[in-house]
């Protein structure tokens, strides 16, 4: 195992809404292997802030919910990106690091998104059973990658 590169592990969602849970439980369950090259974060949202977390790391995989892509989940690689996102509560991974770039004028670190399909979103609502299934195949995958050193696969752009 390649422990020598530090991987940030970033969930957001917001817990009490459902599958949107998805992102912090990934990260709620492989912080439990405790593994010391692999640091895990959530929140509710991204937020320009959060540009801070990402001076030390090697990589980055930005982990969330979503309602459209497919069962179980799809990984893609992150390029910085200015989108509208800048301007809302609700930044995306692309702007982020953008965001990024631009306050430290060096590329950020690679990263990847990791979307867990889910399917309901609703207040006060547990996670579903089909979203369940989909965090456990995405665990696997996350598991073995960390285990690896490197997020670093071949995924879907």
């Amino acid at each position: 195992m390649n422990t020598s590169r530090k991987l940030l592990l970033f969930g957001y969602g917001n817990p009490s809404r459902g599958d949107d849970a998805l992102g912090p439980s990934l990260v709620a369950r492989i912080e439990l292997l405790k593994l010391g090259h692999i640091e895990c974060q959530n929140d509710m949202q991204l937020q320009v802030e959060h540009i801070m977390d990402f001076i030390e790391c090697d990589q980055i995989m930005f982990i969330d919910a979503d309602l459209s892509c497919t069962e179980p989940f799809v990984l893609s690689k992150v390029d910085a990106a200015k989108d509208n996102s800048y301007t809302t509560h609700a930044m995306t991974p692309h702007t982020v690091l953008h965001i990024y770039q631009e306050v430290y004028r060096q590329k950020p670190p690679p990263a990847y998104l990791l979307r867990i399909r889910g399917y309901h979103f609703e207040l006060c609502e547990e996670l579903s059973m089909k979203a369940r299934i989909n965090l456990e195949e995405a665990i696997k995958l996350v598991s073995k990658l960390c285990h690896s050193g490197s997020f670093e696969i071949k995924c879907k752009a």
